[in-house]
């Protein structure tokens, strides 16, 4: 039996929906405009609520990276309205014709970009990331039934009330927008495939596996970033320990982290020295092959190291024989998340941004630019590792669907079968 709480949310978010898909686009940048403000005025509250939940999982013993994920102070608050700035000033993704064709004379098709409807999104303990899929969804003209993780649970109703209120001072529908607290909640939610329209569930590759195997709702899954960094023979070694670097130590607690360092066995002996240096005194902890410890003093890595994201400061290195073989590792190890080559031999490059099965396919720069802010898509909902029907950062474009207008004047197809008009498939600019 599905609770009536949720379905009362859902069946009131899909209501909502069809009517925030009929505001105007300036309606809904005002919202995310006077959405930027609310969190502005409400900013004290909102760090009173962040310093309880930080109180509350520091007690519960949570790991350091996922503290930092949790944590929600001014500069994060200030990344955030600004986002939701550069959000409002981002094209309108509804009502754009993506194909039109006049059938026959005076009968008019067009296929237009429309919002997928109501969405369930599941995601960890980041606050910034509440308002982030929020503000796309909004825009996007997509309701949303949202559930954030425990630990972020008392920021996570602060922001949520400062969402909502800037969208009613925009004058757009209510109940576009619920916060679910419970994994009963979000049981009850993956029952509802008439109310529904898609799941999104970030998380692991177990998590996202779970979801959908207990729901009829359609499922898009944002799963786990076990990236790479694969340094060839021919890369410019002072270069490559930078990317590493940056890759792997620039945020430890993020899906688009390096995880996997593969190296060259040509450079193996004189880059591995270089790079390990410099990742130590970043604090991380290394794990290598057998080629690896030869070479390095370090842990072992297991078999499940390659399959592991690790979100601390803990890489694992394996050093390869060949571009084929770093190739080869990644798609059997990797996330489909991304996959950075460092190298100065455009052939190899090319071969590997075409073999390596991954949503982003990074040569010479690294894995940290995976994101949707960075690809100019104001944000994301997160990074889609599948291949239907959105992949890589999950902005806008992702969040649409389209449908087909056809307008005539009194056309039957009785008539055309009839001959009194020919079709003639006509492009339309």
């Amino acid at each position: 039996m599905v609770s009536e709480t949720i379905r009362s949310m859902a069946l009131s978010a899909r209501q909502a929906g069809l009517q925030l898909c009929a505001t105007s686009a300036q309606q809904r940048n005002d919202a995310l405009l006077a959405i930027a403000d609310a969190i502005h005025k409400r900013l004290p509250d909102i760090l009173a609520a962040n310093e309880r939940d930080i109180a509350k999982a520091t007690a519960e013993n949570l790991s350091s990276p996922l503290l930092s994920r949790l944590r929600f102070g001014e500069a994060k608050a200030e990344r955030v309205t600004e986002g939701l700035k550069a959000l409002a000033q981002l094209s309108d993704p509804l009502n754009r014709v993506q194909y039109a064709n006049e059938l026959a004379e005076g009968l008019k098709l067009y296929r237009t970009t429309c919002p997928i409807g109501v969405i369930g999104i599941i995601f960890e303990s980041r606050p910034d990331a509440l308002v982030q899929i929020s503000s796309l969804c909004l825009k996007s003209g997509n309701a949303v039934l949202l559930k954030g993780g425990r630990e972020a649970m008392e920021t996570n109703e602060v922001l949520q009330q400062a969402i909502l209120e800037g969208s009613r001072t925009a004058g757009l529908p209510e109940n576009w927008s619920h916060l679910l607290h419970t994994r009963q909640d979000v049981d009850e939610m993956l029952k509802l495939d008439d109310c529904i329209d898609l799941i999104i569930p970030r998380g692991s590759n177990a998590f996202v596996h779970h979801i959908m195997q207990n729901s009829a709702i359609p499922v898009l899954g944002h799963s786990e970033g076990i990236c790479h960094v694969y340094v060839d023979q021919a890369a410019d070694l002072n270069e490559a320990v930078r990317i590493v670097v940056d890759s792997k130590t620039q945020n430890l607690s993020v899906c688009n982290a390096a995880e996997t360092l593969l190296v060259h066995q040509v450079i193996a002996s004189a880059f591995l020295p270089m790079v390990a240096l410099a990742l130590r005194e970043k604090g991380v902890l290394l794990r290598g092959d057998d080629r690896t410890r030869a070479i390095l003093a370090c842990d072992p890595a297991t078999e499940e190291d390659w399959r592991t994201e690790y979100l601390d400061a803990i890489l694992s290195i394996r050093v390869v024989d060949t571009l084929d073989e770093a190739i080869d590792h990644i798609n059997r190890y990797g996330s489909r998340h991304t996959d950075s080559i460092v190298s100065t031999d455009d052939a190899a490059i090319e071969k590997f941004m075409t073999l390596v099965d991954s949503a982003d396919v990074f040569a010479n720069c690294s894995t940290r630019f995976s994101d949707g802010f960075m690809y100019g898509f104001g944000a994301e909902v997160g990074i889609a590792t599948g291949k239907i029907h959105a992949r890589g950062p999950m902005g806008l474009e992702g969040l649409c669907t389209y449908k087909y207008k056809l307008y005539g004047h009194g056309h039957t197809m009785s008539d055309l079968n009839a001959g009194k008009f020919q079709l003639i498939h006509r492009k339309l600019n």
